[in-house]
């Protein structure tokens, strides 16, 4: 026999010759088991049946019990089969999905109770991508989910119906998003994108929301319409709707609300960044860089602040309350040199202020 044989690979389709009694029962997504009805209309038609579908390791029925039971009603005593090679769970996702496609129906009882069993042990699978194994409805399967998983641990992945891994929760790269728009206001959106893995679309909607003073991310992480979004896994988070934080609606204490100041800081910020005397200057640019580094919103603070552990609290207060003076103590000596510039210096034709005094 020439070498070159064994590199030789079986078609797809082709089947062995297997004895019934070697064949395990198929871990079955039928509840009632076999139809004994529809085993007796398939013995009239036996020698057109494709053949029995089996899992290589186990040797189980992966699909095709009821052809089996209808050839052994004819008498015969072995089958053709063709090899899936899987892992064992596979083999139930090939059954559920070869059962509803052709053959006698799943019952909705059946695909309900393998739609709960395939999130029990993928619960990582999105709600459209069981729905497509089983033939039910994504938002049927999503009424499923809470009760099949609740022992299981919650997973921020879900993989859709493309076979792509979608995360459910985008807090952490909306947060870094803003991070990097507030120090780097000219930064094109696309390299947020490339920075925080997060779509275009939901990195727009970062930037609108904090020139709208609002937080980053949503009031309560992930509306019901996202969370389904992002349950079926196979479309990008859409725009928030604005939340009322940037209605412009006054504080609690008279002052101008913390939207507002945070809206009012960002815009002066991005006009800051596009002076072109800071732009053209190396001194300018690292200022910009600096202050980009150093600059922080209400928003900023209140995100971090649930961090800090209360033995920490007074130490952090401290340091803030240090870093507060110094901002105070620039913005005084600003002021200081803005009134110097400003002020017009005497006329070379007025008198001498002690001769204006005699």
């Amino acid at each position: 026999m020439n070498s070159n044989d064994r590199s030789l690979t079986l078609p797809a389709n082709f089947t062995h010759r297997v004895r019934i009694e070697a064949l395990m029962p198929a871990d079955s997504p039928r509840l009632n088991g076999v139809d004994e009805s529809h085993v007796r209309r398939l013995t009239d038609i036996y020698t057109t049946l494709p053949p029995i579908l089996v899992h290589r390791g186990t040797m189980r029925v992966v699909d095709g019990m009821h052809r089996v039971a209808a050839a052994a009603a004819n008498g015969l005593t072995s089958v053709e089969v063709q090899y899936f090679d899987g892992a064992d769970e596979e083999a139930f996702l090939r059954s559920v999905t070869a059962n509803i496609a052709h053959g006698l129906p799943l019952s909705v009882a059946d695909r309900k109770a393998a739609a709960e069993r395939i999130l029990r042990s993928r619960s990582d699978l999105s709600d459209r991508a069981v729905a497509a194994y089983t033939g039910l409805d994504a938002k049927t399967v999503a009424t499923l989910r809470p009760c099949s998983t609740e022992d299981s641990p919650q997973s921020n992945i879900r993989v859709g119906a493309d076979g792509r891994a979608h995360p459910l929760d985008r807090t952490a790269e909306r947060i870094r998003a803003a991070e990097l728009m507030t120090r780097r206001p000219d930064l094109p959106l696309r390299a947020i994108v490339k920075e925080t893995g997060l779509s275009l679309g939901t990195a727009h909607d970062v930037r609108q929301r904090l020139l709208r003073g609002e937080a980053p991310v949503p009031t309560g992480r992930r509306a019901p319409a996202r969370r389904e979004a992002a349950e079926r896994g196979d479309r990008p988070e859409p725009l928030a709707a604005p939340s009322a934080a940037g209605n412009g609606a006054p504080a609690a204490d008279g002052g101008p609300s913390g939207s507002n100041r945070t809206r009012g800081s960002l815009e002066t910020l991005r006009r800051l960044a596009g002076d072109p005397s800071l732009r053209h200057s190396e001194s300018g640019r690292q200022f910009l860089r600096w202050l980009h580094t150093h600059f922080i919103v209400d928003e900023a603070w209140r995100q971090q602040a649930d961090a800090v552990p209360p033995h920490c609290t007074g130490t952090v207060a401290e340091l803030a309350l240090q870093c507060a003076g110094a901002w105070k103590r620039f913005a005084e000596d600003l002021d200081r040199r803005r009134l110097t510039h400003t002020t017009p210096a005497p006329s070379r034709h007025a008198a001498p202020e002690s001769r204006q005094g005699a």
